[in-house]
């Protein structure tokens, strides 16, 4: 849709030099979108710019190395953004006889009888059992180069959907980008990490909300001392809230994580920050005793007024495709997001 994201925008950001800059928008003449035209120049002139500050050939090889990563795989997610995908973490290292890797092959298989696709490290273990769940057509693979256990599993391998990763921030980045939950098996530093990652751009708002799930076998103990750590010792401590226990659950089956994950979609479908404003956005409108009680329940959470519903702000023509849900506004003290879970859970049972 030609100018779909409202007038052009200046650009503030230049080469210093007219001539360069004048070359640059001769060359992105064929973008319509005049605030997509924009972000491709200002990409175009980082990288005048890098030669302009002599930077080292090793800046250069990363920054380089960075941008094709990351071109390329949001051109392999491209067709498939509007389905709903879970990122699903475990050791490589878990062989078939391990009950965690029966699991992770039942929460793969569930997950694609909902509708969603499964992303994974694309290694063997937990991360091969969730695509032999999922199958190859409904699952991507992330691949890390590692000179030990990370060769692509015969799931994945060779399939359109396989992505190859030199930098673990790029992979990260794409795995919390391009995912809708965050579902952690038994699992060794790599899924620590990625779980550490998860919780701390959720409760810093540096990404939205969605579910973070702990998934332990039936009578298994693995998460127990870590999230006797959160709770105990964390927020003990006063190092996290206590409403920072919201954003994960721990679970001891597949079925309870998929409904963990699905319960949170139910109504809830996304959110949006509107300048001052956020937007949650339902799949269908609350009434008008369950929005009073929302407010009076989560005041702590408005900096003033109450939650308001309605329809779709002018400031979201950008997503037409969203235009027929439901919005909640909130003036969000945009700090308190384990406490944002919790109203979220809240509107998901109204």
């Amino acid at each position: 849709m030609k100018g779909k994201k409202g007038p052009p925008l200046r650009r503030r950001y230049t080469s210093g030099s007219s001539p360069v800059d004048r070359q640059i928008e001769r060359w992105l003449s064929f973008v319509e979108d005049p605030l997509d035209k924009r972000l491709a120049a200002e990409v175009m002139t980082s990288g005048y710019r890098l030669a302009q500050d002599h930077s080292s050939t090793l800046d250069l090889k990363v920054i380089n190395s960075a941008v094709k990563e990351l071109r390329y795989a949001f051109k392999v997610f491209s067709p498939y953004r509007a389905v709903r995908k879970v990122a699903v973490f475990g050791s490589a290292r878990l062989l078939s006889r391990h009950p965690a890797y029966g699991m992770a092959k039942e929460f793969g298989r569930k997950m694609v009888q909902a509708g969603w696709m499964v992303i994974t490290g694309a290694a063997s273990g937990i991360m091969k059992a969730g695509h032999e769940g999922a199958g190859r057509r409904a699952s991507f693979g992330l691949n890390i180069r590692l000179p030990f256990e990370q060769e692509a599993n015969p799931v994945i391998a060779k399939d359109e959907k396989l992505i190859n990763f030199k930098y673990f921030f790029t992979r990260k980045l794409l795995f919390i980008k391009e995912s809708h939950a965050t579902v952690l098996f038994a699992g060794g530093f790599g899924t620590l990490d990625e779980g550490f990652e998860s919780l701390t751009l959720m409760q810093t708002g540096k990404s939205d909300l969605r579910p973070i799930v702990f998934v332990d076998t039936p009578r298994g103990r693995f998460w127990k001392p870590l999230i006797e750590f959160f709770e105990k010792r964390m927020v003990g401590e006063g190092v996290i809230s206590p409403s920072d226990r919201s954003l994960y659950r721990v679970v001891h089956s597949a079925e309870e994580a998929k409904e963990r994950i699905l319960r949170f979609y139910s109504v809830y479908h996304s959110m949006r920050m509107v300048g001052k404003n956020l937007v949650l956005r339902l799949r269908r409108p609350l009434s008008e005793d369950q929005l009073k009680n929302l407010t009076r329940r989560f005041k702590d959470l408005l900096l003033w007024g109450g939650i308001t519903q309605g329809s779709a702000l002018p400031e979201e023509a950008d997503e037409p495709e969203l235009d027929d849900l439901t919005r909640l506004v909130l003036q969000f003290n945009r700090k308190d997001y384990g406490r944002l879970m919790e109203l979220v859970d809240a509107v998901n049972d109204a």
